[in-house]
């Protein structure tokens, strides 16, 4: 063969490749042809949201029942909520507990028929009643898991789509557990201070101590509180966690009687990676 020849076939081989590749890239990220065609997700808070926009990206429209800032105890459903969910095509819920869960997925279940219903939490140990299992980067390992497959159930065509987003957020997730070890490490004082009892996961799985001063879902007393703020001092707490969920007026007081410093940190904040490494980060600051 000559130099010409060896050419042509060369060019041929390359050019081959390109269209096995691009055909690939297209069957590995097949994209709805507009906002009509993604499949419909109904979430029931924002941290649900972004695990499911991470592995849903553009295959999937994801509506939350639960707004930030909002508390999930007393928050009542919109009619163009109710109006919504006759649009879904997947209902992710947490389902490790949370009580307005179950009222919420009676309704959608019977508003809409042939939902797929994915609970994120299969799987992962529900420890002392404590339904807060998501802020827990390991925890949301196993959702992203969970999510991924309800997501392949109801739509196979984008399977592929999926797993990759979901291998990709995954990783993300153990850098960040990786990250929050590092952060943690040097931390003089491994215990902070939270209105609502919903850090817990997150102090298991860093060792620390979160000390709540709402308890069982009961306001403070004066009697709890000056025992909270005894202890605070006793161990030199400063950090007082606050959410607009959850009374932050309480949470500035207990901080103004410690001298420490309130932190306005929500649970229920979408902006998941960014929200864990900031607690971190403020308990790594004592």
């Amino acid at each position: 063969m000559g130099f010409q020849g060896l050419r042509r076939l060369t060019a041929s081989f390359i050019l081959t490749a390109i269209i096995l590749f691009s055909l690939a890239s297209i069957l590995a990220h097949p994209t709805p042809a507009s906002e009509e065609d993604k499949i419909g997700v109904a979430v029931t808070i924002p941290p649900l949201a972004k695990l499911v926009e991470e592995v849903g990206g553009e295959r999937v429209r994801v509506f939350v029942l639960i707004p930030p800032g909002a508390d999930p105890r007393t928050y009542e459903l919109k009619p163009g909520q109710l109006e919504m969910l006759g649009k879904v095509k997947v209902f992710v819920r947490v389902g490790s507990g949370l009580c307005f869960e179950n009222e919420l997925t009676n309704r959608l279940m019977g508003n809409a028929g042939g939902v797929l219903l994915v609970n994120a939490s299969e799987g992962i140990k529900v420890v002392g009643g404590d339904p807060h299992v998501w802020l827990s980067p390991r925890n949301a390992i196993i959702m992203v898991e969970n999510i991924y497959r309800g997501l392949a159930e109801a739509d196979p065509e984008g399977q592929a789509y999926y797993a990759q987003n979901k291998e990709k957020f995954q990783e993300k997730l153990l850098e960040l557990d990786r990250e929050i070890v590092r952060i943690l490490s040097k931390a003089e004082n491994r215990r902070f201070i939270v209105y609502h009892p919903a850090w817990g996961y997150f102090a298991r799985d860093y060792g620390l101590t979160q000390i709540p001063i709402e308890r069982e879902g009961k306001e403070p007393t004066m009697k709890s509180l000056i025992e909270l703020v005894e202890e605070a001092r006793k161990h030199h707490v400063k950090l007082v966690f606050a959410s607009p969920e959850f009374n932050p007026k309480v949470a500035e007081l207990v901080a103004r009687e410690i001298e420490g410093r309130t932190v306005y940190l929500s649970p229920l904040d979408q902006n998941y990676v960014e929200n864990l490494r900031r607690a971190a980060l403020e308990i790594g600051r004592g």
